[in-house]
C-alpha cells in the first residue's frame, strides 16, 4: 500500500515520504505563524530535480502543442470542408477564427479558475472537453455543428495556452525559465505552422474529417502524458501540505494553516480582477505597445496558411500536400530563435552568477534584433514570392527568417495582451485572400512590411526609456526608488539560485539528507537547524521581530 501511495504522490506533488517520516518532521513556519516552505525543501516546486521539472515541461508543451496545432490544422483542407457543406472557401475559413476566438474567451474564466483552485485540475477539465468536443467536429453532419465545435475546442485548448507559463513560473526561477519559456515560444509556432502540412496531404489522399481524427489521436497520447502532472502552483501545494499535517495532529501544529487560508480571497474578487485588469493594463504604454506590435506579428503568423497557399499553390501550381511543405521553413526558423534564446538566457546567467546587476531592459537587444528583421524578411518573401522565376528555395528561406524574427521578439515580451493578439490573428482568415487578390503578392506583402517598419522602433525606445517608463507605470514590479534595497535584495536571491542549479541537483539532495537527523532520533524531530534558525531569523530581521524569532527557535 505505500509504494502504491509513493507512486500515486506525484500527481500530488508530494515527495516519496511515508505518513511516519512525515509525522516526524517540525513543520517551518512563516513570520505570521502559517505553514511556509523551508529552505531547500524539497516540497518547494522550484527545488524539485531538474529532470522532474524538465518532464513538467516538455508535458505542458505537448498540450500546447495540441492547442496551436489544431488551431492551423484545418486551412490545409478548407477546399473539402467547402465541396462537402456547399459553403465558400472563405467561410469554411471560419473554422480557424472561431477557434482563435474562443482563444480570446478560455483564458478570462480559466486563468482565475487556475489561480484559486490550482493548476492541474484545470488542465484536466479543459484537455479531457477539447478531446470530448473533436468528436462534435470530426463527425458533424452540417456546418454549424463543425462552427459550435470548432469554439467550443478552442475555448477548452486555450487554457493550455493560459496556465502553461504560469506551472513554467512556478517550477523555474528567473534564469532558467528564459529557457523553458524559449521552448514554450517555440512550440506556438512550430504548432500553427505544421497543422496545414498535415491536412494538406491528408486532403489529398482521404477527406477532411481525418484532419480531426489526427487531432484526436493526438490529444488522446497527450492525455496519458497530463494525467502525470503534479499540481504546482505555492500556495495549492502549501495547502495539501497543511491539510496532510492537520490530519497528522503533529502536537502543536494541529491547526496549522497555509498562508492561502488565512487569506480573505474570494473567486468572486479574483474574477473581477481577471476581467478588469486586461483592459486597465492597457493604458500603460509599455502593455499597449507590446500588444499592438505582437498583435500585428500573430496576425501575420495565421495570414502566412492563406500566404502561401497563394504562393506556392495558386501561382506555382503546387498540390495541397507538396504546396504546405514550404511552411516547413518556419518551423526551422522557430527553432533557430528558440537557439537564439536559450544562447542569450546562458549569457544572463553567467552575468548573473558575475554578480552583474541587470534591468529588465537587458532583454530586448533580442527583441530589436528580431524587429528589424521582421520588415527586411517580410519585403523579402513578397518580392521573391511574387514572381515565378524565382527559385522556391528563396522565398522558403525567406519565411525562416520571418519565423525567427517573431520568436525573437515573441520570446521577450510574453505578457503581452493574449486577447487583443488572438482576436487580430482570428481576423486573418477572412481577409488575406481578398487582400493578397488585389494587391498581389508583392504588394500585399510590402503593406505587412511598411507596418512592421513603424512598429520596428519600439523595442528600441524600451530599451532607453523603458526604466523611467516602468518607474511611472502602476503596473510596474520595480519599486520607484532604486536605493530602497528590494531590486537589491531580489536580483541577490536570484544570484544564489543560479549558483544552486550551477551545484547541481545532486548536490542539493545530500545538503538537504546531511541536515535531517535521523527518524529514530530520541526526540523524534526532524528540523533543519541551521538552515531553519536562519530563516527564522530572517523573517523576523524583515519585520523588525529579533526578539520574536529567538523565542520560536526555543520553543522549537
Amino acid at each position: 500500500m505505500d509504494a502504491i501511495e509513493r507512486f500515486l504522490s506525484r500527481p500530488t506533488a508530494k515527495p516519496y515520504r511515508s505518513k511516519d517520516l512525515e509525522a516526524s518532521e517540525t513543520p517551518f513556519l512563516n513570520a505570521n505563524g502559517h505553514l511556509d516552505f523551508a529552505p531547500n525543501d524539497l516540497e518547494n516546486p522550484k527545488n524539485w530535480s531538474k529532470p522532474r521539472r524538465w518532464y513538467i515541461t516538455i508535458v505542458g508543451v505537448f498540450l500546447v502543442v495540441n492547442a496551436t496545432f489544431a488551431s492551423s490544422s484545418p486551412s490545409g483542407c478548407l477546399e473539402g470542408i467547402s465541396s462537402t457543406f456547399g459553403v465558400s472557401v472563405e467561410a469554411a475559413g471560419l473554422v480557424i477564427t472561431l477557434f482563435l476566438l474562443g482563444y480570446c474567451a478560455g483564458p478570462l474564466f480559466w486563468a482565475p479558475l487556475s489561480e484559486f483552485y490550482g493548476r492541474r485540475f484545470f488542465f484536466y477539465i479543459s484537455f479531457i472537453g477539447y478531446f470530448a468536443f473533436n468528436f462534435l467536429c470530426a463527425f458533424a453532419n452540417n456546418f454549424a455543428a463543425l462552427l459550435v465545435g470548432r469554439f467550443i475546442t478552442g475555448t477548452f485548448a486555450s487554457a493550455a495556452l493560459s496556465n502553461t507559463p504560469g506551472v513554467l513560473a512556478d517550477i523555474w526561477g528567473p534564469i532558467e525559465r528564459g529557457n523553458a519559456m524559449a521552448v514554450f515560444s517555440m512550440m506556438t509556432f512550430v504548432g500553427p505552422s505544421l497543422g496545414p502540412v498535415v491536412s494538406g496531404f491528408l486532403q489529398l489522399k482521404e477527406d477532411w474529417r481525418w484532419n480531426f481524427y489526427v487531432l484526436l489521436w493526438l490529444a488522446g497520447f497527450t492525455m496519458l502524458l497530463m494525467f502525470t502532472l503534479p499540481e504546482t502552483l505555492p500556495s495549492i501545494v502549501l495547502l495539501n501540505k497543511a491539510r496532510r499535517l492537520r490530519r497528522l495532529k503533529i502536537p502543536g501544529y494541529e491547526n496549522v494553516l497555509a498562508p492561502v487560508e488565512a487569506t480573505d480571497r474570494t473567486l468572486k474578487g479574483i474574477f473581477k480582477v481577471a476581467l478588469l485588469r486586461p483592459w486597465i493594463i492597457l493604458i500603460d504604454p509599455i502593455s499597449l505597445l507590446v500588444a499592438v506590435y505582437l498583435s500585428v506579428v500573430y496576425t501575420l503568423l495565421y495570414m502566412l496558411f492563406t500566404i502561401y497557399p497563394i504562393v506556392f499553390q495558386q501561382k506555382r501550381g503546387w498540390n495541397s500536400g507538396v504546396g504546405e511543405l514550404p511552411l516547413i521553413g518556419a518551423v526551422i526558423g522557430a527553432c533557430l530563435g528558440g537557439i537564439v534564446v536559450f544562447i542569450n538566457s546562458a549569457r544572463d546567467k553567467r552575468r548573473m552568477l558575475a554578480g552583474i546587476r541587470s534591468r529588465a531592459e537587458d532583454r530586448l537587444p533580442i527583441a530589436m534584433l528580431g524587429g528589424i528583421i521582421f520588415p527586411v524578411s517580410m519585403f523579402f518573401f513578397a518580392w521573391t514570392g511574387e514572381y515565378n522565376s524565382v527559385h522556391w528555395i528563396v522565398p522558403t528561406i525567406a519565411g525562416v527568417l520571418l519565423s525567427n524574427s517573431y520568436l525573437m521578439y515573441a520570446a521577450s515580451a510574453l505578457a503581452a495582451n493574449t486577447i487583443c493578439r488572438s482576436a487580430c490573428g482570428a481576423a486573418a482568415p477572412l481577409f488575406t485572400q481578398y487582400m493578397f487578390d488585389a494587391l498581389g503578392v508583392g504588394g500585399g506583402g510590402s503593406l505587412i512590411g511598411g507596418v512592421a517598419c513603424l512598429l520596428a522602433p519600439i523595442p528600441f525606445i524600451f530599451y532607453k526609456y523603458g526604466e523611467p517608463i516602468r518607474v511611472k507605470s502602476p503596473f510596474a514590479p520595480t519599486p520607484q526608488e532604486e536605493g530602497r534595497g528590494s531590486t537589491a535584495e531580489e536580483k541577490r536571491e536570484e544570484g544564489e539560485e543560479a549558483r544552486e542549479e550551477e551545484r547541481g541537483e545532486g548536490d542539493l539532495e545530500k545538503e538537504v539528507d546531511v541536515r535531517r537527523p535521523s527518524s529514530d532520533s530520541s526526540d523524534g524531530n526532524m528540523l533543519p537547524e541551521r538552515d531553519s534558525t536562519a530563516r527564522l531569523t530572517a523573517n523576523a530581521g524583515e519585520e523588525g521581530n529579533h526578539e520574536e524569532a529567538r523565542k520560536k527557535e526555543i520553543d522549537v
